[in-house]
């Protein structure tokens, strides 16, 4: 099936999957999880309802009591999930893709992802090839209104930024159920109405056209910063004070002033392989002990929880903590981010400023190639610039980081997508330039209908 992804199930509903495929999922989902107590919420999509409708069925049929949260963050599931001790939940959501899209993330007990891997294949397996047999007695829909629980959580680590002039752009998803109740009346909200017709732009920040918006309104208003969240809320993104982007792996290292005054912690963290050096570089400057792995969720949470880190962070906008059970939570990330950035706007450094002191390589962004091989294509560039230059360090997981003593760049397929992902840094522009052409030759001849997305 179409929808099965390594990290979800995710796709066109009606077309990659439909209802018969979600009332199956539902009904083998309590085998796969072991549990007949499962939690479910579900995002403002227009065809979210009508999901929850099969899969729940499918789950009492199969003898499983649902548990109902109703609208919710995805990461208010994975909260639940782990301080209430289900042994498993899911949250009906296409996360930042176009309205007509929708899926399911599913957890296991302490909320650690299930992906491809860690269960996905299994119950594809089981959709496509087995009998439904429905039990008796049948299980029971139970309400579960306890987003009040979340919101007294979140606000625990809320320090004074009543003095910052913010925008908030909640992309008409998930954030508006919290934004206000959590940061307050003082900031100026844009998008914060749920529809799930995303009628002023998708949900995905990472896209430039998205953001326009609420760069206008930093603009407009003068304030000190954007924000801006994804559809179900996992993800958040900035702009600071001149409504410049900002890329988010360079707010991982942002984090890192926050929990220096956490003593009673080891001092590692989590980044991902595309992440800047800049990052690394400034965490290590401050005594932490940096850790690179693989992309995506179901790969994260695992590695930050075997490594007992402190917090950690991808450059897609999710930020993961030890103290959310590993997972990520977009609102806690941008509570602790406007703490610091409250704390130097009182020092008189504006959010630009705190970004610039990180930032020391010049990046490329994201670099997508349709391509017709994409592993063949990976190791051409690999063996390329690995005999013109001497390699300092190679990580060769999730494609390939490779670094050189100027500048580095790592290439990866696509988890989710039929193409080739390519960044790279260098201490100079035109250094990085050059490489980034380079590249384009190397590939020029795999790639279909000419098809590059620089992001």
């Amino acid at each position: 099936m179409k929808a099965f992804k390594a990290y979800d199930i995710r796709g066109v509903y009606g077309e990659d999957f439909g209802k018969d495929d979600v009332y199956k999922i539902g009904f083998f989902l309590p085998e796969l999880l072991k549990t007949n107590r499962i939690l479910v919420g579900r995002d403002v999509r227009i065809s979210s309802d009508e999901i929850f409708e099969e899969l729940t069925r499918g789950m009492t049929d199969a003898g499983a009591d649902v548990y109902n949260l109703g609208f919710a963050t995805t990461p208010m599931v994975y909260y639940f999930t782990a301080k209430h001790g289900f042994c498993g939940s899911v949250q009906i959501t296409a996360s930042h893709n176009p309205k007509a899209h929708n899926g399911l993330k599913i957890s296991s007990a302490e909320a650690l992802p299930v992906g491809y891997d860690t269960g996905l294949k299994q119950l594809e397996d089981w959709v496509e090839n087995r009998e439904i047999a429905v039990n008796s007695p049948k299980g029971k829909i139970i309400a579960y209104p306890v987003k009040d629980e979340y919101i007294t959580f979140i606000k625990e680590y809320i320090d004074d930024f009543s003095g910052l002039n913010a925008v908030v752009d909640c992309s008409n998803g998930m954030a508006c159920l919290l934004t206000e109740s959590i940061l307050g009346d003082k900031m100026s909200y844009i998008n914060h109405t749920m529809d799930g017709n995303f009628p002023n732009h998708d949900p995905n920040p990472l896209e430039a056209k998205n953001i326009l918006q609420l760069q206008d309104a930093v603009r407009k208003q003068k304030a000190d910063v954007g924000i801006i969240f994804d559809g179900d809320a996992d993800r958040v993104m900035f702009v600071d004070e001149n409504a410049c982007f900002i890329s988010p792996d360079l707010l991982i290292a942002v984090l890192g002033d926050y929990f220096l005054t956490d003593k009673q912690t080891n001092n590692r963290v989590l980044v991902d392989i595309r992440t800047s050096k800049s990052v690394e570089a400034y965490l290590k400057g401050k005594g932490y002990e940096v850790f690179m792995w693989k992309v995506g969720r179901a790969n994260a949470a695992l590695k930050l929880r075997e490594i007992q880190g402190i917090f950690g962070g991808e450059l897609a906008g999710h930020y993961y903590f030890r103290d959310f059970f590993y997972s990520d939570s977009g609102m806690l990330a941008c509570v602790l981010l406007l703490n610091i950035f409250a704390d130097f706007k009182q020092k008189g450094v504006p959010v630009s400023g705190v970004i610039n002191r990180i930032v020391k390589y010049v990046g490329s962004g994201e670099i997508n190639f349709n391509i017709k091989d994409k592993e063949a294509a990976v190791e051409r560039v690999k063996d390329y610039f690995c005999s013109k230059e001497k390699p300092l360090v190679v990580y060769d997981f999730d494609g390939y980081r490779i670094e050189f003593a100027s500048w580095w760049f790592n290439i990866r397929p696509s988890n989710t997508e039929p193409c080739l992902r390519f960044i790279a840094e260098s201490k100079t522009e035109q250094l990085l330039n050059e490489k980034i052409n380079t590249v384009k030759q190397l590939l020029h001849q795999d790639i279909i209908d000419g098809k590059i997305n620089q992001e």
